[in-house]
């Protein structure tokens, strides 16, 4: 039975056996079903062979796609052993993988067994703090290991930008690195030992072996496979030791090619000793499986600083490497201004672009620690003498302060996804971006490069470790189109050629992949290259471990060749669905779904919003990445078209997003999956109708009067015994969920009975607040709290019965009745707008309707000029008093409003930027406010009423449990005060008003409502 996980426990997956998933298509030989069973009989781990799955592990963060035999999942080494031996009897390749954000295509193996790691295999087996080591799993992401040696004040040295969602056996197997090569270098030189299973199902462990020792003897004269390999290996570095001397580039960075330089060296007590490890590190799975890893770990800067130097030429800030590295710095990175441009055009990163000042062509970022200078101070002062007083920066913004620093290296950190956000088919990409020469010579080299893409008339944009060299540069391509491919491969080898000029890497940090492995050769020479495969036959006699990666048999004509496997080539077609919703601001629909690019930010797990169903349940189909492969499968054919209609594609992949929008901010390009799944749910209802429950969750305002106008009565209904039974057995409604209780006063009817505070004549504004469902006929304080604080800052408010706006609706992909009541409530509207007036919304997911939605669900249907005066004047009933500074017109009495408070956001807001007016207005109120980085609550509107939904609704509100538990923790722990909770979403306040021990926290408005003194105005 093949199982998910939710809130860290494995349950089975809804109607899915491994024999409803022994699919065997697309495997030639037929023998799909029989390796399939073979690996579950072999395995305790689940086994995926489906076509969905094999979708989802087609692809990873390159410009490469092809569709492995299938996924196993092990739990632990054994079921790794078990299932290489299982390969071997089937003569099946085998791919290890971690996060799949792999740039170079190492993660992508046509017709491979994948062992996916990060799903079990990721514990920190143990951290010893004293000897500066920690031993690890594979799959542990390298923040949360970096987490857990935080209060050791350690942490693992190279850090990639993806290190969010990078596994550490993906490190190892990439020999990664980050910023901050300039000081520490990269992976291998903190690999000590290893424990890895080889291509025969038999295990090793990798460490320092003192070359002729007795350990060795004791090694070599057995007759295994191990044995093999430390002669092989030994004998290879020994007879080669002239050429290994002159080919490897002796630079800070590179990862192509086997890493012979480094397996054998002198110790202190002055014997040769052999380490595996290093070999085994960058060398992309294409040897063995990494199982477990022994890392050595550096002290971590108490304080660091940070200097960016801004220029108005690109090889004038390149110019300045140099110079900048003279200051001993601890990084030295690039950006120009391409990245500067998207980053202001994304929701995400926009306020991280802010400060980089107009007609910056490129900035130097030049980093200090605490380590390596006593005053950062000092530092920054002596930075921006250097290199804007005697250099050629005109600017410089020098940055002490951690959170300055931290917005900045997330502008920098965003610059890959950022760059694959462009218009259109031509992206940068990347296939060259990862040379990697003598920082003295980067300037020259980066004039060459500019000459070769005028040659083949493209541009290119320019980004990352100008420091060590290995400066990230992506010709923009298109890569549909057969031309651009032919294009690809021209640069490719004009780029290879000018690196060796310079003495270079092919790869500083990317590595070899599908990329960069065909030109191996010419970087190493014939000598090296042959050692090359022998290293590989002595470890992988069959070459079934990630073939075609680092090294090719080339004489039996399995070259490995950049164009082939190509994710969107000249043979790649979309279909362009007629659509109800528009489209046109993002390329179209297609365009939409392709602008994922697999970078796996969706993976991440601590802060941010993204993406919260995988949060819970670790399942790539839980992905905005995952479902963005399967839509893009089904437009382009792959799997067949109708498959987006069916069962299984509505439950599996669209129910499961819960429209929190959280890819709209969070994804760096920007793939709107609520949106996209709205359409596609709109068209299997067309095809295939709705069902009742459906009809009664869109329509829930209507029964929400219903429920208010028969109060009290209603509310006792479904207290009956048996009555919450019957509805999950009839509506599939989760009979542990609290329901809403009616009033029969609606917020519409208090309004309608009480006297305006404010004379219309002397009002300063006018606000139409508008009466949602829960606040209308539920829950009205926050309403009433809102009237009060307005009218206190002298607007004048009218509260009018309108209808929903269509939220629920569109969320369940009901499009015409959405539509419908988006153009009745813009009538009912208009009068006001029309005197001037504004819209406030009091829930947040209302507001988000109109202000996202409503563009591209009403063109067509209602003028285009009401409908952007709408919009354009619609606002969190919060966000109206912040922007409009009217909290400075309240007489708050802050004796009174000294209260702390854990502030949770709405999703929707924080994908609009909204999400801090409320923290701001609550903090001038007086409140000691702590905003959590929280994700969704997994309550979502009529998701987590959702019987069949309900237990991963708990879950992803576990996951903001424990946010909530560790900020109240914060707060006693520093001063004995409690903390209260305060949310303004109503999902987000039912869900964690149902955690035992919480009461349903308050609106931040009512809080505001609270602060103001009783005596300066009528209540």
């Amino acid at each position: 039975m093949a199982t998910e996980r939710v809130g860290g426990e494995d349950r089975p997956l809804e109607g899915t056996t491994n024999a409803d998933r022994d699919d065997s298509d697309g495997d030639a030989d037929g023998t799909g079903g029989d390796l399939a069973a073979a690996l579950e009989v072999a395995v305790d781990g689940d086994v995926r062979f489906d076509e969905y799955t094999r979708v989802l592990y087609a692809t990873d963060g390159s410009i490469y796609g092809a569709q492995p035999a299938g996924v196993v999942f092990p739990r632990d080494r054994d079921d790794i052993c078990s299932a290489v031996r299982v390969a071997a009897d089937y003569g099946v390749p085998v791919l290890p993988r971690g996060a799949g954000s792999s740039l170079a295509g190492q993660a992508v193996g046509p017709g491979c067994i994948v062992l996916d790691l990060s799903r079990h295999m990721d514990d920190i087996l143990e951290i010893e703090p004293d000897d500066q080591r920690a031993t690890v799993q594979p799959g542990v992401v390298q923040d949360d290991l970096d987490d857990a040696l935080e209060p050791h004040g350690l942490r693992f040295a190279p850090d990639p930008a993806s290190s969010n969602r990078a596994t550490i056996g993906g490190g190892i197997g990439n020999n990664s690195t980050g910023a901050h090569s300039v000081r520490y270098g990269i992976t291998d030189a903190y690999v000590e030992e290893c424990e890895v299973v080889l291509a025969d199902g038999s295990l090793i462990r990798t460490r320092d072996v003192v070359v002729d020792g007795p350990e060795w003897d004791e090694i070599v004269s057995k007759d295994d496979r191990e044995a093999e390999i430390y002669k092989t290996v030994r004998a290879l570095v020994e007879d080669n030791a002239d050429e290994i001397e002159d080919r490897y580039p002796t630079l800070k960075r590179c990862v192509s090619g086997y890493n012979l330089q480094k397996v054998l060296r002198e110790n202190d007590a002055g014997d040769d000793v052999i380490n595996l490890s290093k070999l085994v590190v960058g060398a992309e799975g294409t040897l063995g499986v990494v199982v477990e890893a022994e890392l050595s770990l550096v002290t971590r800067p108490e304080t660091t600083a940070l200097a960016v130097c801004c220029y108005d030429d690109l090889l004038e800030a390149l110019a300045a490497v140099p110079e900048a590295l003279s200051l001993e710095t601890s990084a030295v990175e690039l950006m120009d201004d391409e990245v500067f441009r998207l980053a202001a055009e994304s929701p995400e990163y926009a306020e991280y672009a802010e400060p980089i000042p107009d007609g910056t062509a490129a900035v130097l970022m030049v980093e200090f620690d605490s380590e390596m200078v006593d005053d950062l101070s000092a530092a920054l002062t002596n930075a921006t003498a250097r290199l804007v007083d005697e250099g050629a920066a005109f600017d410089s913004i020098e940055a002490l302060e951690a959170e300055t620093q931290d917005r900045l290296w997330k502008l920098r950190k965003a610059s890959i996804p950022l760059l694959m956000s462009m218009d259109g088919d031509p992206k940068p990409y990347p296939f060259v971006e990862d040379a990697s020469v003598p920082p003295e010579e980067l300037a020259e080299y980066v004039a060459s490069f500019q000459e070769i893409l005028a040659d083949h008339d493209t541009t290119a944009a320019y980004f990352a470790h100008a420091g060590v060299g290995t400066l990230h540069i992506r010709p923009v391509l298109n890569l549909k189109d057969g031309d651009g491919v032919e294009k690809m491969r021209s640069i490719a080898e004009d780029v290879t050629d000018l690196a060796l000029e310079h003495n270079g890497a092919f790869s500083g940090e990317h590595g070899d992949g599908l990329a960069r492995t065909e030109f191996n050769p010419k970087l190493y020479g014939p000598t090296l290259w042959q050692a090359f495969k022998d290293v590989k036959s002595a470890f992988d006699p069959d070459w079934r471990m990630n073939p075609g990666k680092v090294v090719y048999r080339d004489d039996v004509g399995e070259r490995t060749d950049i164009r082939e496997h190509l994710r969107y080539g000249p043979d790649y077609a979309s279909l362009e669905p007629q659509t109800t919703l528009d489209f046109d601001d993002d390329g179209g629909f297609s365009h939409l779904v392709e602008l994922c690019n697999g970078c796996g930010t969706c993976r991440q797990t601590d802060g941010d919003v993204m993406c919260p169903t995988y949060r819970a349940t670790e399942e790539e189909i839980a992905t905005t990445r995952g479902r963005a492969n399967l839509l893009r499968a089904a437009i382009s054919g792959e799997i067949d078209p109708e498959e987006l209609y069916s069962d299984r594609f509505q439950e599996e992949v669209l129910d499961l997003c819960i429209g929190c929008k959280g890819c709209q901010s969070d994804c760096p390009t920007g793939v709107d999956l609520a949106k996209l799944k709205a359409e596609v749910k709109h068209q299997s209802h067309e095809r295939n109708g709705t069902s009742l429950r459906e009809r009664l969750f869109s329509n829930v305002d209507r029964l929400a009067a219903a429920g208010s106008a028969a109060a009290p009565v209603a509310n006792r209904a479904t207290k009956l015994p048996g009555a919450r039974t019957a509805l999950e057995k009839t509506l599939g409604i989760a009979s542990e969920r609290t329901l809403p209780e009616f009033r029969r006063e609606t917020l519409v009817d208090w309004f309608a009975d009480r006297e305006s505070t404010v004379d219309p004549e002397a009002a300063t504004a006018g606000v139409v607040l508008f009466p949602d469902t829960d606040t209308n006929y539920s829950n009205p304080a926050p309403g009433k709290a809102a009237v009060r604080l307005l009218e206190a800052a002298n607007v004048r408010v009218a509260v009018p019965d309108l209808g929903p706006t269509g939220r629920a609706a569109y969320s369940k992909g009901l499009l015409d009745d959405a539509a419908e009541h988006g153009e009745a409530l813009l009538d009912d509207l208009d009068p006001y707008l029309e005197r001037g007036w504004s819209v406030c919304f009091v829930e947040p997911s209302d507001a988000a309707m109109v202000v996202d939605e409503y563009r591209s669900l009403l063109p067509g249907r209602v003028d285009d000029e009401r409908l952007e005066r709408l919009v354009s004047n619609a606002y969190g009933v919060c966000e109206y008093l912040d922007t409009h500074h009217l909290d400075e017109r309240l007489p708050v009495d802050h004796e009174d409003a000294r209260e702390r408070v854990t502030y949770h956001g709405h999703c929707h807001e924080k994908a609009r930027g909204a999400d801090h007016h409320a923290v701001g207005l609550l903090r001038r109120a007086g409140y000691a406010v702590d905003p959590v980085d929280s994700g969704c609550c997994g309550m979502a509107g009529s998701f987590g009423y959702e019987a069949e939904h309900y237990d991963l609704s708990r879950a992803i509100g576990d996951l903001l449990r424990e946010q909530l538990e560790a900020s109240a923790a914060e707060v006693e722990t520093a001063n004995g005060d409690e903390t209260t909770v305060v949310a303004p979403g109503t999902s987000c306040r039912t869900q964690i008003g149902d955690f035992e021990a919480y009461d349903r926290p308050p609106h931040p408005i009512e809080l505001l409502d609270a602060a103001v003194a009783d005596g300066e105005r009528l209540r």
